[in-house]
């Protein structure tokens, strides 16, 4: 649980471990992050929703999910149901209107400078998450597909959903295939689905997380800047 405050920052950390332990800039490592309310500031599901006039109704099972009071699958997939109708154009849309967060370019160079690699793993959609790839210079990326047909959402999930498991195994596999000890990874989301890759990186960090993962994270970033998570690499 993140308790104490480091250097009168926005950071916070428990009592153990030591900040020898942690992963260091000085050789490559791999820095995996969440998407929605991560690296952008937006939920991206949210923003459909807007468009598809159910705002609100995603909005609210989107913050359940988050902190873990529903399943989030089924979540998903309860949202995506109410997307059923949008033209597809949509999604250049919403990638106009989401922002990348303060700091990310300057997280995302510096790592790049000193031979680390970034990737996002979401449970948002690659037909956003691919703009935003280009946008912020990313090494890997895994999200969900939405079903399309004639040029309008199906309102169903195309291929395997990225659950919490799925994160956690697409961060072990990007570290394997870099030859990247585990040790040398940091883990970087707000959600519940998050968790599991916060707990098995050599860094963990819940990102202006929802109260249940700040709960358990090993490490808290409590501003939003990603930039700050440079402090914890020295």
């Amino acid at each position: 649980m993140c308790t104490e405050t480091l250097q009168g920052s926005n950071i916070s950390r428990p009592n153990s471990p030591s900040p020898a332990s942690r992963p260091t800039l000085s050789k490559p490592g791999l820095l995996v992050m969440d998407v929605d309310s991560t690296l952008i500031d937006q939920e991206v599901i949210d923003e459909l929703g807007a468009a598809a006039g159910v705002g609100e109704h995603i909005a609210s099972v989107t913050a359940k999910a988050m902190n873990g009071e529903l399943d989030f699958e089924q979540a998903l997939r309860e949202r995506v149901a109410l997307l059923k109708g949008l033209d597809a154009s949509i999604f250049q849309t919403v990638h106009e209107r989401v922002q990348l967060t303060h700091g990310a370019h300057q997280l995302i160079d510096t790592l790049h400078a000193h031979g680390w690699k970034v990737g996002v793993v979401s449970g948002g959609f690659h037909e956003v998450v691919d703009l935003l790839a280009q946008d912020a210079n990313l090494d890997f990326t895994l999200a969900n597909r939405l079903g399309q047909d004639d040029g309008m959402l199906t309102g169903q999930t195309v291929g395997p959903v990225v659950t919490k498991d799925v994160k956690l195994a697409s961060m072990r596999q990007w570290a394997q295939d870099m030859g990247i000890d585990m040790s040398q990874t940091v883990a970087m989301g707000d959600g519940a689905n998050d968790l599991p890759m916060i707990h098995a990186a050599g860094l963990g960090v819940a990102f202006c997380a929802k109260p249940t993962v700040r709960a358990q994270a090993p490490y808290c970033i409590n501003e939003r800047n990603l930039a700050l998570l440079l402090d914890l690499l020295d």
